[in-house]
């Protein structure tokens, strides 16, 4: 009998999910082993391939973690135990955004104030009003901004942000701990409400004085993204961005007195633009820099430019790519031209023209070659160079390869193996698993997919499913990486008789502007429509039980999950949302009007969009879960649905997690994903 079922999988199977399916990889069922425990799923780290996460400790020394300890290994190979350099003497245990300078100093914060330790402590920014920080992230980490501190290259000057959030309004958080409950009050700019105000200050170390950069362009709530300086540090760049998100500046101010000497470039969008990166000067320039957008050539490329606002295109493929470094001589980087699910090191030669007597010479008469392809080995590589771009380490893996990490010449030549990772599931019982490919609604896109089989999988019976859905903007679900990016959830689920089903939609990144800037205006709908392509081409395979799929997901995911729910409430018989936006009115400013602008500029998007009228649709059994103290998706969507469904006589059921936030970690998240599990058995 089990030779029969073998032979019914590996015959009939790839019939029934060849062309129809799009099946582009798969990885081998397991017939005999152990199962998944929960606790393995969600926290075991030996059921997801050894990864030693190498970095670069300089430019000589690899980093690398090994049987518990970190260790470095030199140039020549050799090894040796990693000593961490301790904080200097008196340094503040309370210092938080520790960054340091070039030459050892570091700056940080302590509260809402800033500081800077060079041979002693000193503090170099800070303001009576408590709504005022600096030195912090501003703009709830949008834009790329993760970090609020800037030094210059030679170490003299420090940037910083200045955030005033004092006509920012603030939500209760109820905190359990205290001895009768307290309401701990957060800064949430929601959306078309009153928003921060971020400046750009520059303290000089010599003078002892700081100066604010003179940023004029929009209005007072612009962002400000994408800083940097000049290789000499006597200028500043800044990428401003105008509140609606629909028109940025990259601005260029002198760094002695923060003054204004020019904009450089211009980007505007009907939808929206978006700048992520600092610019990058090429190596020995002082005036020519590399510079990303999607706005030009409709992919993230990178562009040559100069300090006088000249460019030209330098990565030539219809298809995003991402700055790894450069050398002066030389630019690396990684592009998802090979495939969207694949990410592959490049390099290409650029020689800056002779200066002449048009000081736009070294930009318009720069030779710049044709891109070479590093990295031959299929799959997802994550690649950083060293310091001087004379050699990288590449940390990869494919759908059915466990990760790989490599140390690697600059021109792609391999110099060592440093890690090679065993398959952690081959005692465990696992079925067929599929990497694959399915049409968008609008016929114009292949969407990818990965699919898990039951162990023991039979053709000829009937399986429920379960769809494990995000499909919001800066995520991809799918890569051709190890069994697809898979979450060991998923593959628990399998083998309790689950086909489980995750895919990539519209909306999503990795894919270009047109595709991930279809959802603007109505966020979930290009998005559930690509869904239930998926949805529908696993109903028309005969071992499918179309009568039973369920849904979950969290944040993004979970507005997803209520939509399908409510949009398609004969499709979807049970669903688990977790954190879910209801209405994109309750959500945070940079985000939300990114993709949705307001409710004033868009009230059809926000009436298609909102949850709440949505309510009455719900047919299914749907659990909402949801960390009670959510600093990112407030407890305000998801109480208002439960509120809505009360006064439309609508019954689910509702877990909060009293003590979590956005999500919910630890061993915490073993009680919440057994919650999830459970209601999908007893169920679907």
């Amino acid at each position: 009998m089990g030779k029969r079922l073998l032979l019914l999988t590996a015959v009939i199977l790839p019939q029934l999910l060849g062309a129809q399916a799009g099946v582009v990889k798969r990885y081998p069922a397991h017939t005999s082993g152990k199962d998944l425990t929960m606790e393995e799923a969600v926290l075991g780290r030996s059921v997801l391939p050894a990864n030693i996460y190498a970095a670069w400790f300089d430019a000589e020394t690899v980093r690398f973690y090994q049987d518990g300890k970190w260790m470095l290994q030199a140039a020549d190979g050799t090894v040796r135990p990693y000593t961490p350099v301790p904080l200097p003497e008196g340094f503040p245990q309370e210092a938080e955004n520790i960054t340091e300078g070039p030459d050892g100093s570091l700056a940080y914060t302590v509260g809402r104030s800033l500081f800077i330790h060079g041979d002693s402590p000193a503090c170099i920014a800070q303001d009576d009003d408590p709504q005022i920080t600096f030195g912090q992230t501003v703009s709830r980490n949008e834009f790329g901004i993760n970090g609020g501190i800037f030094w210059s290259p030679d170490g003299q000057k420090l940037a910083f942000y200045r955030k005033d959030e004092s006509r920012v309004t603030e939500f209760p958080l109820l905190d359990i701990s205290t001895r009768t409950g307290t309401l701990r009050n957060i800064k949430y700019p929601m959306n078309g409400m009153a928003s921060e105000i971020v400046r750009l200050g520059i303290y000089d170390r010599t003078t002892r004085h700081t100066v604010y950069a003179d940023v004029r362009d929009f209005d007072d709530e612009r962002y400000l993204p994408g800083v940097s300086w000049s290789p000499d540090g006597k200028y500043v760049f800044i990428q401003v961005l105008d509140r609606a998100q629909k028109h940025v500046n990259l601005n260029m101010y002198r760094s002695a007195d923060g003054s204004f000497v020019r904009t450089l470039l211009t980007e505007a969008n009907d939808r929206y633009v978006e700048p992520l990166d600092p610019v990058r000067f090429l190596k020995g320039s002082g005036s020519l820099f590399l510079y990303r957008t999607d706005n030009r050539d409709g992919y993230r490329n990178l562009y040559l430019c100069d300090t006088l606002g000249g460019i030209r295109r330098l990565t030539p493929e219809d298809a995003d790519a991402e700055y790894a470094g450069n050398d002066g001589t030389h630019v690396w980087y990684t592009s998802a031209v090979v495939s969207p699910v694949e990410n592959h090191l490049f390099r290409i030669t650029v020689k800056p023209g002779k200066a002449g007597r048009n000081a736009g010479d070294p930009l318009r008469k720069a030779i710049i070659g044709k891109p070479v392809r590093l990295t031959r080995e299929e799959g997802w590589h994550d690649v950083t160079l060293n310091e001087d771009c004379t050699r990288y380490i590449d940390t990869y893996s494919s759908f059915s390869v466990p990760t790989v990490t490599k140390l690697c010449q600059a021109d792609g030549k391999e110099i060592r193996t440093l890690s090679r990772a065993e398959d952690p599931l081959a005692g465990y019982r696992t079925g067929e698993a599929m990497l694959g490919t399915v049409k968008s609604a609008d016929g114009e896109y292949d969407n990818w997919y990965r699919l898990f089989l039951p162990p023991g999988f039979d053709p000829a019976k009937k399986y429920p499913v379960v769809l494990y859905v995000y499909g919001g903007p800066h995520s991809q679900m799918v890569r051709d990486s190890w069994m697809g990016q898979v979450r060991m959830w998923e593959m628990l689920m399998a083998q309790k008789g689950y086909i489980v089903y995750v895919q990539d939609n519209r909306g999503t990144s990795n894919r270009g502007a047109a595709y991930e800037k279809e959802i603007h205006g109505r966020c979930g709908q290009c998005e559930m429509e690509d869904q239930m392509v998926g949805i529908d081409m696993l109903r028309a395979l005969p071992f499918v039980d179309a009568d039973r799929i369920g849904v979950h997901g969290w944040s993004y995911g979970g507005f997803m999950t209520i939509s399908l729910m409510t949009h398609y409430p004969e499709t979807f018989k049970v669903g688990v949302a977790g954190g879910p936006v209801i209405d994109w009115k309750w959500y945070e400013v940079m985000y939300g009007e990114r993709y949705m602008e307001t409710e004033k500029t868009n009230p059809e998007g926000f009436a298609q969009t909102s949850l709440i009228r949505r309510a009455k649709d719900l047919k299914g059994k749907l659990l909402i879960c949801q960390g009670a103290i959510d600093n990112t998706v407030v407890w305000e969507h998801s109480l208002s649905f439960v509120q809505q469904c009360i006064e439309e006589g609508v019954q689910l059921d509702y877990f909060p997690y009293p003590r979590s936030e956005h999500n919910v970690f630890g061993r915490w998240r073993i009680h919440l994903m057994d919650k999830v599990t459970a209601y999908f058995d007893e169920y679907l």
